[in-house]
């Protein structure tokens, strides 16, 4: 794997403060229930490539939803419920916003820590828990069945994104975050290497696809539209200097069971105010047309939001927000509205995209 310089994270922490007060974006905006107005076209849906113009809407503006969340993350969508849930980790629970009328509540609580969330083919909640840690999965009658929780007799460190393939098999992430601070989970020593793993719907038998030699903190994860490739962030920068801040693409073999080699889809370097700078890819997910909206930040105002990228890797596209964003679905009736799962609140927009897989 390409390796490529990177300055210490004081140093990166410093540039990142100046880099913001540099830009001008979504920071000034205000989302408050007496908020004016956004004047349309939102100057906050940022077309980078004439290619993402036929997915921005000229009468549709980010919306606040909800907020005074810790650190949201893993919004996904319920088709049958007409509902999204999502994650609040450090408060230990999930919560959900009704799609008939806005309405936002606690969910689940405990929630074991829960990281991502999404659905499996037969419309059961999966989620990636830091406590446990493990990957769970909620039966229709409510009932919690832990599918995963060690790997060759050691406990997993924190699972954190996934999908299920048409075949059954869950695919998720194993970073470690959640085991590194007491704030998301419980703090306590990795035991193996950070990996990509699959859990066999027929056996449960856990096995490591990706691991330490190709990606360094595999954190977001989703399938192309023909589920031909899975695209993977890379936010391993956050703990090894010499990792890059990338997204790698493999090719799905083996009906479904492995992965091939793979690649750099994209970097997140990105010429801002005359600099280059590179924050960090955290959920992603993939429209019908093959392109990868990626949750993005750690740089600043400008950079922090929502980056769309073509099928062959090139931005095409900024949605800005005022906070970090973490994780992204798409959601609603259509599978048109694009959630956002940012820091400390929720927000969403009406696309003219329509969200690939389940969730």
């Amino acid at each position: 794997m390409k390796q490529e310089t990177e300055v210490s994270r004081r140093s990166f922490l410093a540039s990142a403060v100046a880099v913001t007060a540099a830009a001008t974006a979504a920071q000034g905006q205000d989302y408050g229930p007496r908020a004016a107005p956004r004047r349309y076209p939102d100057p906050d849906i940022v077309v980078l490539d004439k290619r993402f113009e036929k997915y921005k809407i000229g009468n549709a503006a980010i919306e606040r939803l909800g907020t005074g969340y810790r650190w949201a993350e893993g919004p996904a969508w319920n088709a049958q419920g007409q509902y999204l849930l999502w994650s609040d980790i450090p408060n230990n629970r999930q919560m959900r916003w009704l799609n008939e009328n806005g309405h936002i509540s606690e969910f689940r609580k405990p929630s074991h820590y829960s990281n991502g969330n999404t659905f499996d083919h037969e419309g059961r909640q999966i989620s990636f828990e830091h406590l446990g840690p493990s990957v769970a999965r909620y039966e229709h009658n409510g009932k919690r069945t832990v599918l995963a929780s060690k790997f060759n007799g050691k406990r997993l460190n924190a699972p954190n994104d996934g999908a299920v393939h048409p075949d059954g098999g869950i695919w998720f992430t194993d970073p470690g975050y959640g085991a590194l601070v007491e704030y998301e989970g419980h703090k306590a020593p990795l035991e193996i290497e950070e990996a990509v793993y699959r859990i066999d719907p027929k056996t449960g038998k856990l096995d490591k696809l990706i691991g330490r030699n190709e990606m360094f903190k595999p954190n977001g994860l989703c399938f192309s539209p023909d589920w031909k490739k899975v695209y993977i962030a890379d936010t391993g920068a956050s703990h090894y200097p010499e990792a890059p801040k990338n997204i790698m693409v493999y090719d799905v073999l083996d009906d479904g069971k492995k992965v091939g080699k793979g690649k750099q889809f994209t970097s997140m370097e990105m010429d801002f105010n005359g600099k280059k700078v590179a924050g960090f890819a955290d959920g992603i997910r993939a429209d019908t047309d093959g392109n990868i909206w990626v949750g993005s930040g750690w740089v600043g105002d400008g950079y922090d939001g929502v980056q769309i990228f073509a099928p062959d890797g090139t931005r095409i596209g900024l949605i800005k927000l005022p906070e970090i964003c973490a994780n992204i679905c798409f959601g609603g009736p259509k599978r048109n509205r694009l959630f956002m799962a940012a820091s400390q609140s929720l927000y969403a927009v009406y696309v003219e995209a329509i969200g690939a897989g389940v969730t």
